[in-house]
């Protein structure tokens, strides 16, 4: 399949480039508006003062460059920038991040040659990922940093990641027959000012979230069988009183899941008999709010992925540059549409709501090991001896601790301005840093998932429930049990826990 870039990419379109590898084709009317916005500006800026075309940049904008300098200004801003540390990024994250600078590039406001385009097409398409840090711009002239590396892939130079080898950019060109570009005229600005690697890494981040929030419906829903649970608080009448959309969606995906469940009860059929006569009631008249209000609790991280992946394709749809280059009205405008405020928000809201999520799941688990809670199981979900055997015991502190490093990580980047650039970035909007802590905050909760799923299979073993759950719990109960044993002896976890976490993490929905 293709995905064919032309003026306004989707979330599937994404979705198909970076994680199912589809070619990138480029429309003929996108190459046009590079041509023509690229043309224009040669010729307007021949006599007047451009910022980036034949200025200094940043602070130093106020002295003029000599016209035999200006296109060395520009390979002096790609490599005096590639100043990036800490861990590279890993090749979807650099994928989403090349794809959203092509497509903004190619919206006609960059008057970049149409050579750059093509060629960041051809390294898409060839699986070659260049050498991005981690650690890089403020988000106020959107990711300098991490993007000059980009750049310095397409001039030749740097690193990149080709089959499975971090090799040097020169050679791998050279085997695969591309030539790097030449600079013409602001190809090093318009490559670098940008918000593109934020909004590319918040793009992936809202694709795994949509994983966390299915697989968090589902353990929810197969809790509730396991405790045989009242079906009333997922009922359309009482989700319907409420207005959000998010909350609807998820008690209807819940009731989806346990439409044919023997476990569920009816409360009907139980407490509304009229055949009571306890003084004490033995069973539980409602769930614990980490069972009964699971479409409240998530009803919010629905609404916000939807939310923020609005933003973000926003985003990648729109001109984020500076200066702006307009062919129609034949002007350029100077502004500031590189700042990344709209994604560092985004992104501290999307942390935030997966945060919650992970809660959820170590509250969920913490029922399921405690048996003064839920009355029905053994401590820890033990299999083995008590006292011998440990079961699930072990399990939870990893999941306890990694849930408490994700409320810490979910403090906003978003009002963490620092000032920088001889104060000429003076408010900064650190997006880069808040997707990428986002990010983190989503692999931990994978984490927390993943000892929960386990304890869940675990419980509904020691139960004997696996011909009483519904299809969607047996299926799930499968899928783990073909990777972890029922055990009574005590394991070596981990292995278990990151096995069972990559199939959460690379299980398309």
């Amino acid at each position: 399949m293709k995905v064919t870039v032309k003026e306004d990419l989707s979330l599937k379109d994404f979705y198909n480039v970076v994680f199912r590898k589809n070619e990138v084709v480029l429309d003929n009317e996108f190459l046009k508006r590079v041509e023509e916005s690229f043309d224009f500006l040669k010729k307007f800026s021949a006599n007047k003062v451009i910022y980036g075309v034949n200025t200094g940049f940043g602070p130093m904008a106020q002295y003029k460059i000599d016209e035999k300098d200006t296109i060395q200004l520009q390979y002096n801003l790609i490599r005096s920038h590639s100043s990036g540390t800490s861990n590279p990024l890993t090749e979807k994250y650099v994928k989403a991040a090349m794809l959203a600078r092509l497509n903004t590039l190619g919206l006609g406001n960059s008057g970049i040659h149409a050579s750059v385009v093509k060629l960041m097409r051809d390294l898409l398409n060839n699986d070659v990922v260049p050498l991005i840090y981690e650690h890089g711009g403020v988000g106020a002239s959107g990711d300098l940093v991490q993007l000059a590396h980009l750049a310095l892939v397409l001039i030749g130079e740097g690193e990149v990641f080709y089959k499975g080898k971090r090799q040097a950019t020169e050679k791998v060109f050279e085997q695969l027959g591309l030539s790097p570009i030449k600079v013409k005229l602001r190809e090093g600005l318009g490559l670098m000012n940008g918000t593109s690697v934020m909004t590319g890494v918040g793009i992936v981040n809202t694709i795994y979230t949509n994983r966390l929030l299915s697989w968090s419906i589902k353990c929810s829903s197969a809790i509730n069988e396991i405790v045989e649970a009242y079906d009333d608080h997922l009922s359309v009448e009482l989700n319907a009183s409420k207005k959000h959309k998010g909350q609807i969606e998820v008690a209807r995906l819940m009731r989806n899941h346990l439409s044919d469940s023997s476990l569920v009860r009816n409360r009907d059929e139980h407490l509304y008999s009229g055949t009571n006569t306890e003084k004490v009631f033995k069973e539980k008249v409602q769930e614990y709010y980490s069972l009964r209000c699971v479409p409240q609790i998530l009803g919010p991280v629905y609404d916000t992925v939807e939310n923020v992946s609005k933003v973000l394709i926003e985003e990648v749809n729109s001109a984020n540059d500076n200066p702006i280059i307009d062919v129609k009205k034949k002007h350029v405008y100077h502004g500031g549409n590189f700042h990344g405020d709209y994604i560092s928000l985004e992104m501290d809201k999307l942390k935030l709501v997966v945060a919650k999520l992970s809660m959820l799941a170590e509250r969920q688990l913490n029922y399921l090991l405690n048996s003064k809670l839920n009355d029905k199981l053994t401590p820890f979900v033990n299999l083995g001896t008590l006292g011998l055997n440990f079961g699930m015991q072990g399990a939870q502190f990893t999941a306890t601790s990694t849930t408490a490093e994700n409320q810490m990580l979910a403090n906003p980047m978003y009002v963490h301005s620092i000032p920088n650039n001889n104060d000429n970035q003076d408010i900064v909007s650190m997006g880069t840093n808040s997707a990428l802590i986002t990010k983190k905050v989503i692999e931990n909760a994978f984490e927390v998932l993943a000892i929960e799923i386990i304890t869940i299979v675990q419980a509904i073993e020691l139960l004997g429930f696996s011909d009483k759950v519904s299809t969607a719990t047996k299926k799930m109960y499968d899928d783990i049990r073909a990777i972890v044993p029922a055990f009574k002896e005590d394991l070596i976890m981990y292995p278990f826990v990151n096995e069972v976490k990559e199939l959460l993490i690379n299980t398309e929905e």
